[in-house]
């Protein structure tokens, strides 16, 4: 059994890196091939720059990948499970302690070992393309800051979750499940005025004619909104991008510096019309509901396997914690979870499209977004020419060339002619 619930782990994570490959030497291919999209908009210099940036991702992903599989499949499979979970115990034998210092060492090493390929990310990745803006200084505050909250919050959501395990063993499944779902809802609420401001300044927009044009938007499209915020992105990162955030009367809407300074007035108002779209069609609630479903399913799951008692065997073990058998139990989900990535990509790839469609409608120019979804992608390097296998997998947005070529036909310009008017 441990044998073949090794194969079975190695085989998904070569089945990933798989793909990965796959889309590089796709890549590679496509180096002299403008789409016709982008024809016009774009020249091969900067074409290949886009796939030189892309590639250099893919492979500090796989890299970074390839060393954690390693390094988990050998803590794991190997006698170091064993003796950091009597090490653990040795610090706390009771059940909720014990759990806690378990989970949480498990999560500060794994802070640890991605600080250099994060530092290789910002500082060499990121800085080579004319990205980065951030210094070390303010990169390692992040990091501190990312690094307490989190061990907060996962300590708070171990011990809790521990808790219910003892206080209900019959029907501790649900207990979790309902814990863990208010917990999230409870952080998303208060993200944005306590979490966010730790990490950006958040402005009001200093254009007052833009922002009554964003309030004027949101009005057609049924939106009550409620402050427009601009935050200082550009601190970190020449990467732009805009966002909702909050719930009911607690919405607003937060533009990047970097955004206001790469597109045009009506540009931006496009970008916003997409946001606004997965509002109106409830694409943030109808997501929250698929994954509490999905993770009820799961949890009730996990709880049935738990309670058999197999899955030390997995590991070729006798006996584990409690603890140990709950990582033994999410190795066992990343192999059962691998097929059903694409179903989640498929959805939110389905929830862009709509959209898009519901930008073109609200802003009554198509080509609007289209063209502000070339200028970042310009300013982006973005991955142009994807694998179509890769982009099924692992896209949870469409393909750029996509969305612009059903945003131009939508326009009534042809996307083979980018001085075309349209019909």
């Amino acid at each position: 059994m441990k044998w073949l619930f090794l194969t079975g782990y190695l085989l998904t994570f070569l089945a990933g890196a798989g793909l990965s490959c796959l889309n590089l030497a796709h890549q590679k291919r496509c180096s002299d091939r403008i789409p016709p999209e982008f024809s016009g908009k774009l020249d091969k210099t900067l074409l290949r720059r886009s796939l030189a940036y892309s590639t250099a991702k893919i492979r500090l992903s796989l890299i970074r990948t390839t060393i954690e599989t390693v390094l988990l499949t050998l803590f794991v499979f190997g006698p170091c499970l064993v003796l950091y979970d009597r090490w653990t115990r040795e610090w706390s034998d009771t059940f909720i302690l014990h759990g806690v210092l378990f989970f949480l060492g498990l999560v500060l090493v794994d802070y640890i070992l991605a600080i250099p390929f994060d530092l290789f990310r910002t500082f060499v990745l990121e800085a080579r393309y004319g990205f980065n803006t951030a210094t070390i200084g303010l990169w390692w505050v992040d990091r501190l800051k990312m690094a307490t909250l989190g061990l907060l919050l996962f300590a708070i959501l171990a011990a809790g979750s521990l808790w219910l395990v003892q206080a209900s063993p019959a029907h501790w499944w649900l207990w979790v499940w309902l814990f863990t779902l208010f917990s999230s809802l409870f952080v998303m609420v208060l993200s944005p005025h306590v979490i966010e401001p730790l990490f950006h300044r958040f402005e009001p927009v200093n254009r007052p004619e833009l922002e009554q044009r964003i309030r004027a938007l949101a009005e057609k499209a049924g939106i009550r909104t409620g402050r427009v915020f601009q935050v200082d992105a550009s601190r970190r990162s020449r990467h732009a991008n805009a966002f909702f955030s909050g719930f009911g009367p607690q919405k607003r809407i937060v533009l990047f510096d970097t955004l206001l300074q790469q597109l045009e007035p009506g540009e931006i108002l496009a970008v916003l019309a997409h946001e606004m779209g997965h509002w109106r069609h409830r694409h943030l609630s109808k997501h929250l509901l698929f994954a509490a479903g999905f993770s009820l399913a799961v949890t009730w799951l996990g709880f049935q396997l738990l309670m058999r008692g197999n899955l030390p065997g997995l590991v070729g073990l006798n006996h584990a914690s409690f603890p140990a058998q709950v990582l033994i139990l999410s190795l066992l989900a990343t192999i059962a979870g691998f097929p059903f990535t694409p179903l989640g990509n498929w959805l939110s790839r389905r929830h862009e499209w709509q959209a898009d469609r519901f930008a073109a409608r609200l802003t009554e120019e198509p080509g609007l977004l289209g063209d502000a979804l070339i200028k970042l992608a310009r300013n982006s390097l973005a991955n142009l020419c994807p694998h179509p296998w890769y982009a099924w997998y692992y896209y949870s947005h469409p393909p750029l060339a996509e969305r612009i070529r059903a945003l131009q036909a939508s326009a009534g310009l042809d996307p083979c002619r980018p001085d075309s008017e349209p019909e």
